[in-house]
Formats: C-alpha cells, sequence, structure tokens
C-alpha cells in the first residue's frame, strides 16, 4: 500500500480558504460560518465564486468551481480548505481536476455529502486523507454545530478516539475478536453508491467502512446496500460504522425500522456494524473523521473507534 500524502499538520491562526465545490451556499449562513471561524482564531479567506449562484443550482460553472479548488490547494499560504455545503455538483469536478495541482500542495479538505465523491476520488488516486467533518454553512454557521476536540485533533495529528459520548452504540459484535484494524473509508451512502460502475469506484476492500445519510427512507437505505452488496464492495470489509442517520425514518414507522432492515440487509456480514456517530448530516456537534488512516473498531456495549494514525505530517 502506498504511502499517504499527508498535508502539514495545522492549528488555529493559520489562513483557510472557504469555497463551493457544489451548490450555493446561503450567504447569510455562510457569513455566520465564516464568523465563527475567525472566533476560532483562523483566518478565513472566501474563494472568487463562493456565492456565485448558477448555473442551474450550481456554485457557479464546473470551470469556475475547480479553478477555485485549484488556486486554494496551489496557494502555499492556505492551510487548510472548507466547503461552504454539499448539495450537488462535485461529481462535475472529478474529469477536470488537476492531480498534479492537487498532489504537490496537499491540504486538509473538510466536507461531507456531496463532497464524499470529491473526496474520496483525493484519497483513492493521491492518497490524500480525506477530512470528513464540518461545513462552513450547515456545521459552523450554528452554535454547537462543531465537534472540536475532533477537529482540532486532526489537523494537529494527534490521536483520538470516539465512542458513546459522539453517539456510537453497537448493532452487532461480528465474528471476529475484538478490536477490528483496518484504513477508514466511507462517507455519505447516496454518493458511495452513485459513484458505482464509473472510473471512480470507492475502493473498499480492507477497509473500516464508514456510512452516513439523511432523510433517506429506511427501504432506500436497503437498497442502496443491496447495491453495494450485488457490486461486492461489502467483500473485505473489516466493520461498518454507521453515521447518526438524521431523519432517516419512515412516516409512521417503527423507531427500530432502520436497525432493522439494516441487520436484515447485512445479515451474512461476518465483521462488527455499529450505528450512530455523529459525524457528516447530524443533529449537533459534527465529528471530523480522517478517511484514509488506520483505525481500530471496538464492538462493544460501549463501542469505540480509535484513529491511529495521524492524517497529517506533524
Amino acid at each position: 500500500m502506498a504511502d499517504l500524502l499527508k498535508p502539514r499538520a495545522a492549528a488555529v491562526g493559520v489562513k483557510v480558504a472557504v469555497l463551493s465545490p457544489a451548490s450555493s451556499p446561503d450567504p447569510a449562513k455562510v457569513d455566520r460560518g465564516m464568523e465563527a471561524l475567525r472566533n476560532l482564531g483562523f483566518l478565513p479567506i472566501e474563494a472568487p465564486h463562493m456565492l456565485t449562484r448558477g448555473p442551474l443550482y450550481f456554485a457557479g460553472t464546473t470551470e469556475q468551481r475547480l479553478l477555485d479548488l485549484h488556486a486554494a490547494f496551489a496557494d502555499d499560504t492556505v492551510r487548510v480548505v472548507f466547503a461552504t455545503r454539499g448539495g450537488y455538483g462535485a461529481n462535475y469536478l472529478l474529469e477536470g481536476l488537476d492531480m498534479d495541482v492537487l498532489g504537490d500542495h496537499p491540504k486538509p479538505l473538510f466536507g461531507y455529502s456531496d463532497l464524499t465523491a470529491l473526496q474520496i476520488t483525493l484519497l483513492d488516486t493521491l492518497n490524500l486523507p480525506s477530512f470528513h467533518g464540518p461545513m462552513v454553512s450547515p456545521d459552523f454557521g450554528r452554535e454547537d454545530g462543531v465537534h472540536l476536540p475532533s477537529l482540532l485533533a486532526a489537523l494537529a495529528g494527534e490521536p483520538y478516539r470516539v465512542g458513546k459520548a459522539e453517539g456510537l452504540r453497537l448493532l452487532k459484535a461480528g465474528a471476529e475478536v475484538q478490536p477490528v484494524r483496518g484504513t477508514l473509508y466511507g462517507g455519505c451512502l447516496s454518493i458511495l453508491t452513485t459513484l458505482l460502475g464509473t472510473a471512480f469506484e470507492p475502493q473498499t476492500e480492507g477497509k473500516l467502512l464508514f456510512l452516513e445519510d439523511v432523510s433517506a427512507k429506511p427501504f432506500q437505505i436497503d437498497r442502496m446496500l443491496w447495491q453495494l452488496k450485488q457490486s461486492e464492495k461489502l467483500d473485505g470489509v473489516k466493520g461498518i460504522i454507521f453515521g447518526e442517520m438524521l431523519d432517516c425514518v419512515s412516516p409512521g414507522g417503527r423507531p427500530d425500522l432502520l436497525e432493522e432492515v439494516i441487520l436484515n440487509a447485512l445479515d451474512d456480514f461476518e465483521g462488527p456494524i455499529v450505528i450512530g456517530l455523529r459525524s457528516g448530516h447530524v443533529s449537533r456537534a459534527n465529528v471530523t473523521l480522517t478517511f484514509g488512516v488506520q483505525a481500530e473498531l471496538v464492538a462493544t456495549l460501549e463501542p469505540e473507534l480509535r484513529l491511529l494514525e495521524p492524517a497529517v505530517a506533524r
């Protein structure tokens, strides 16, 4: 396995670029998020097309969004890149990515949801770790939207762990002796399944797979898990960690229906399964996870995910 392309470690006080690789954000929410970044001690700078509206629902044309992304990475005074929001549209950037520019100037790129397509492509192509964590508008822009301990630890390259306090709970212990180790990997379930059959198909073998989504009904989660199985993307997966799965309910349905659906859909999966980790689409305190690093899952009654390797060069 090739070595990770680790960006330099960072801390509060550094310059951070804020851009919109997908949909147009709400300017008022972005303003609140930028102010929160400044209050934490970061120095945010606005990408030229950060607030561009259109064409359609995009924050600028594909070329404009690529220009902002490449410029943010090429600027050596910028240490971290934050997306304003997800939405839709990051997939259009994949074919135009300048891997030389991005690979020569590695930086932590924070995002989730639609940003999964961009982050996973950079991880699979360049071995650039993915920072699955808070975005400016939905998370920094609201009170208690960011889980600061994991954010700062991830940027500093310090080992950290998350568990019950961050929502994690056990669904299935699995057949193997605990704990289970593997490379942490994943993102938004809807986006990962969208990439199947493309040149940007996720590489899941040997991974601890993190899956999360929002407002998907249990039968839709079932369908996507079936698709992953049929595409052999669960073969060799060491364990599965589900996110909070915010609003993934059926109107009038039982509150535990989603968990029953997951266990039924993955009844032949031999690894451990846990659920509830607040990273991505969450109700509060968005946890940062670094995909591409070695991690350890303890799937006991008090489950814990331990990130064993720094995602940055200290």
